[in-house]
């Protein structure tokens, strides 16, 4: 029997990764993921390491500088939950405006410490399609259609004397 994995340690080497991450560093993905990992987020679902690789290598042939800032953890037994801000310029499109997408991911840890599941949340309807040109136009308009209505400020009766 194993003994139980750190998984502190195991997070923030794994943040250590993300925040620093570059093409070069993709041959180690190896090191933090399971050989059968699944990756999950609003685009891919995938499993296998070489998967995964390919996911982050689209990630830097179609983005120029990107880069993620973990801004909070949470861990509890071997799993966590990083909150996250994701930093890039899009090469074909508006390449001179900063964006950032904000989200975070779950990820699962086996006993040796590698990343058995890495599921990210984000709202790419309000992160990424509300920020282009016709596309936008229409997500906001759905966004602000499907919207639950604000009260009505109710004016203030004067007390009744019963």
């Amino acid at each position: 029997m194993h003994p139980p994995i750190d998984t502190h340690a195991c997070v923030a080497r794994l943040v250590q990764l993300y925040e620093q991450l570059t093409p070069a560093q993709l041959p180690l993905l190896e090191d933090y993921y399971a050989l059968d990992a699944r990756f999950k987020d609003p685009f891919n679902d995938v499993r296998g390491v070489p998967a995964i690789r390919a996911i982050f290598a689209h990630m830097f042939e179609s983005l120029e500088q990107p880069r993620f800032i973990v801004t909070q953890r949470l861990v509890q037994d071997d799993r966590a939950f990083l909150q996250w801000e994701f930093h890039f310029r899009l090469k074909r499109w508006r390449a001179q405006v900063p964006q950032c997408i904000r989200g975070a991911t779950l990820v699962h840890f086996d006993a040796q410490g590698r990343v058995t599941l890495h599921r990210d949340y984000w709202d790419p309807a309000e992160e990424l399609y509300e920020k282009l040109p016709v596309l936008g136009a229409l997500m906001r308009w759905l966004r602000k259609a499907g919207a639950a209505p604000l009260p009505h400020p109710h004016r203030c009766s004067p007390p009744s004397d019963r």
